[in-house]
C-alpha cells in the first residue's frame, strides 16, 4: 500500500456555498454573499489535500462556469480531480447559508436534480479506486439507487484491493426527503427507513464518523448507547463520536456502559462564528492523522483543532487550517479562544495555504498615470487614447510571453484609471498582475479611491496584487511619519480582509545612504506588524542583499520576495543590478516599466508607428530586458562572485 499514488479518494457532494457576509442578519435580509468550495465530500478532500495528505474527488459537475470554479479549487489545493467528471446534463449543486447566532444557522440546498447526485456506477473505474489507501464516502450519497449502487461498487472495489473503508454519517434530512425543502438547517429526523438502510451498509466499513444525532440515526435509537449497540452489532469498525465542545469519543473493541467511560479527547473552546463545515474539518484532521500512522490520541488532537479553527471562521472550505497553522494552534491552545483574533494565526492562513508558486518574474510596469498624461501632452496626443495603448501593451506581454517561452514566468503592473480594459484582456491568462492603489506623488501617503480602501479592493479580481509605493523615510518628521505608517496599516487591514496579496514599493529619501535607509525602512514596516507578500526596491548592490535576505528570513519566512524596480534606467543599468541580485535568496524578478515602453509610446502617440509596430518595438524591448535577466541569473551564484563579476 505504500506504492499507492493517492491517499485518500472523497466520493459524495460537491457543491458551492454562498455564504452570507451579514452575520446576524436573517438569510431575508442578507444582501452580500462570498462564494466558496463546499459539499462534505469536497470539503474533505480539499481539507486532508491542504494538510498535505494526496487525496482525490470522485463526483461529477456540471459542465458550467460553477463546476469549473470547483474543480481549478481543488486542484490549485493539490487535489486529484481526474475523475471529477463534467455532466452536460445537469447543473452544479448549490447552497446557500448564513449565519445569525451560534444557534441558528440558516441552510437552503439547491439540488434538485444535481450533477454530483448523478454519480453512477459507470463513474467509479476499478484502477483508480485501486491507486489509493483508503476511500471516504458520506451518508448523503447512500440515500438515492444511483448513488448508492455507485456508493456500493466503490465499497466492494475497495474492499478488494484493501483500501481502509471511511463513513462519514453526514445525516441531512432534507436530502432524504423528510422536511420541507426550506429546512435543510434541520440536523435530525427520526426515520426507520433512513435507519435502515444506513444498516445495510454498516459492515463494509473500517471506520465510521458521525455526531451524536448521526449514530443515532445509523443506530435507529435517540438513545446514544443503544444505537451504538446496534452500530456495533453489524460492524467492528472504529467508531469516532463527535461531541461537540466535549471534543470527540472513540470506541475501538467493545462499548463501555456509558459514553463517558469511552475513551474521549477534549479539544479547546473557542468563540463560535460558524458551526458549519466544522464536521467536515474535524474529519480532515482526523483522517490526516490516521492515515500517517499517528496515535488515536494525536489523530483525535488533529481533528478536534481543525473543528475549532473553522468555528472561528467564516466559510468551510477557505477556513480549512493549512499544517502550519495546526502545529501553531496546538502548541498554543490554551491562549487561543479566539483564534481569529490572534495575528500570528491570521498571519499563516493567509500565507501557509497552497499558492501559485512564482520565481522567475518578468514583469512589464505601466502603471504609470501621470506620466503616462505627461508624456500624451509632451506628444500632443489626446489623453483619450492612453486606455488604447495600454491594452497594446498588454499584447506586448503577450507576444514576448511567446518569444522567451515564459510561460508562468511573466506579468504584469497596470492601472484602472487609463489601464481597465488592458487589466480585463490580462486576467485570467495566468499572469502576474499588479495594480496601484496609492495617489501619484502623494507624501503622506494617500490612496487614489479614499480612505474606504477595502471598499475598493472588494471590486477586484482576486489574483491581481495591491501594489503601493510609498515614499518611505525612517527619519522624517514623526508627524508626518505616523500619518504615512497609518496608512499603511489601514492598506495592510484591508488586504487581509480581502485576500488579496500586497506588494509594497519603498523608494528611499536621495542620498548616500540609500541602501542602509532601504533596509531601515523595511525593519520599521515590519515592525509595525506589516508583513507584505512582495517587495519591490531599487536594485541593491551585490554586498547590500545579504542584509535584505536575512532580514526577510527574520522577520516573514513566508515573504514572496523581492521585484526590482527600473525607474528608467538604462538597460546597462538595469543589466548591473539584475547581476549584483544573481545570487540573493529573496530576489524575484524584474518590473521594469519606462525603460521599456517610453520610446515606443512617444512615438505611437506622435503617430509616426502604427498600432502593430508599437507591440511589436515595446516587445522587442521587453525580449531584451528579459534575455539579460536570464543572463544575469546563470552568471554568479553568489553575492562576491557578483562582485568579482561587475569588477
Amino acid at each position: 500500500m505504500s506504492e499507492r499514488t493517492l491517499d485518500l479518494i472523497c466520493l459524495g457532494r460537491l457543491a458551492v456555498d454562498l455564504y452570507a457576509q451579514q452575520v446576524g442578519a436573517r438569510l431575508e435580509d442578507a444582501h452580500g454573499f462570498a462564494r466558496y468550495l463546499g459539499g462534505s465530500s469536497g470539503n474533505a478532500a480539499f481539507g486532508t489535500a491542504r494538510l498535505g495528505l494526496r487525496s482525490a474527488m470522485l463526483t461529477r459537475v456540471g459542465d458550467d462556469h460553477m463546476g469549473r470554479f470547483l474543480t481549478e479549487t481543488l486542484a490549485a489545493e493539490g487535489c486529484d480531480v481526474s475523475q471529477v467528471h463534467v455532466d452536460p446534463q445537469r447543473l452544479t449543486a448549490l447552497v446557500i447559508l448564513g449565519l445569525k447566532d451560534r444557534e441558528t444557522f440558516p441552510l437552503l440546498f439547491y439540488r434538485e436534480n444535481c450533477a454530483d447526485m448523478a454519480v453512477d456506477e459507470s463513474d467509479i473505474d476499478e484502477a483508480f479506486i485501486a491507486s489509493a489507501r483508503a476511500l471516504a464516502i458520506t451518508g448523503t450519497h447512500l440515500s438515492t439507487a444511483g448513488t448508492l449502487a455507485a456508493s456500493r461498487k466503490a465499497l466492494a472495489l475497495a474492499g478488494r484491493h484493501g483500501l481502509k473503508r471511511v463513513l462519514d454519517i453526514d445525516y441531512r434530512p432534507v436530502l432524504w426527503g423528510l422536511t420541507g425543502r426550506g429546512d435543510g438547517e434541520n440536523r435530525f429526523v427520526a426515520s426507520r427507513d433512513v435507519s435502515a438502510h444506513l444498516q445495510s451498509v454498516l459492515d463494509q466499513f473500517e471506520l465510521i464518523v458521525g455526531t451524536e444525532e448521526e449514530f443515532h440515526i445509523a443506530g435507529g435509537s435517540t438513545d446514544l448507547m443503544t444505537a451504538l449497540r446496534t452500530v456495533r452489532a453489524i460492524t467492528p469498525a472504529i467508531l469516532v463520536v463527535k461531541r461537540g465542545p466535549l471534543g470527540c469519543s472513540v470506541i475501538e473493541g467493545e462499548l463501555p456502559a456509558d459514553i463517558d467511560a469511552a475513551p474521549t479527547y477534549r479539544g479547546t473552546r473557542v468563540e463560535v462564528l460558524n458551526v458549519l463545515g466544522a464536521g467536515d474539518a474535524f474529519i480532515s484532521g482526523w483522517l490526516y492523522g490516521w492515515l500517517r500512522g499517528e496515535s488515536i490520541e494525536r489523530c483525535c488532537a488533529f481533528a478536534n483543532a481543525c473543528g475549532a479553527l473553522v468555528v472561528s471562521r467564516h466559510g468551510c472550505a477557505p477556513a480549512m487550517p493549512s499544517r502550519a497553522e495546526l502545529d501553531y494552534f496546538l502548541a498554543h491552545a490554551e491562549q487561543l479562544q479566539r483564534p481569529d483574533l490572534d495575528q500570528e494565526l491570521q498571519h499563516l492562513h493567509r500565507v501557509s495555504v497552497a499558492r501559485r508558486h512564482w520565481d522567475d518574474l518578468h514583469i512589464f510596469a505601466f502603471d504609470h498615470r501621470r506620466q503616462f498624461f505627461e508624456l500624451a501632452r509632451e506628444c500632443g496626443a489626446d489623453v483619450q487614447r492612453l486606455p488604447r495603448l495600454k491594452q497594446l501593451l498588454v499584447e506586448a506581454v503577450a507576444t514576448t510571453e511567446r518569444n522567451q517561452q515564459l510561460q508562468g514566468r511573466v506579468g504584469l503592473l497596470c492601472d484602472g484609471n487609463y489601464g481597465q480594459e488592458a487589466l480585463n484582456h490580462a486576467t485570467g491568462r495566468g499572469w502576474w498582475i499588479g495594480r496601484p492603489v496609492e495617489l501619484p506623488g502623494s507624501a503622506p501617503l494617500e490612496f487614489e479611491h479614499g480612505r474606504s480602501i477595502g471598499s475598493y479592493l472588494q471590486q477586484w479580481p482576486l489574483e491581481h496584487v495591491v501594489k503601493c509605493l510609498v515614499a518611505f523615510d525612517p527619519d522624517a518628521d514623526p508627524i508626518l511619519r505616523i500619518e504615512q505608517e497609518t496608512q499603511l496599516l489601514s492598506l495592510y487591514d484591508a488586504v487581509r480582509a480581502s485576500g488579496h496579496e500586497l506588494l509594497l514599493e519603498v523608494i528611499p529619501p536621495p542620498g548616500p545612504q540609500r541602501a542602509a535607509q532601504v533596509l531601515r525602512s523595511m525593519q520599521r514596516i515590519y515592525n509595525l506588524g506589516i508583513r507584505p507578500e512582495w517587495w519591490k526596491l531599487m536594485p541593491p548592490e551585490a554586498e547590500d542583499w545579504s542584509a535584505i535576505d536575512a532580514l526577510i528570513a527574520d522577520r516573514d519566512p513566508w515573504c514572496r520576495g523581492v521585484l526590482l524596480l527600473g525607474l528608467n534606467a538604462p538597460f546597462a543599468t538595469l543589466a548591473a543590478g539584475f547581476t549584483a541580485a544573481a545570487g540573493a535568496e529573496s530576489c524575484r524578478g524584474f518590473a521594469v516599466g519606462r525603460s521599456i515602453f517610453v520610446e515606443p509610446a512617444q512615438a505611437w502617440l506622435r503617430n509616426e508607428i502604427d498600432d502593430a509596430e508599437l507591440v511589436n518595438q515595446a516587445a522587442q524591448r521587453f525580449d531584451e530586458l528579459a534575455q539579460l535577466w536570464q543572463g544575469a541569473r546563470r552568471r554568479p551564484a553568489t553575492a562576491q562572485e557578483a562582485v568579482d563579476y561587475a569588477a
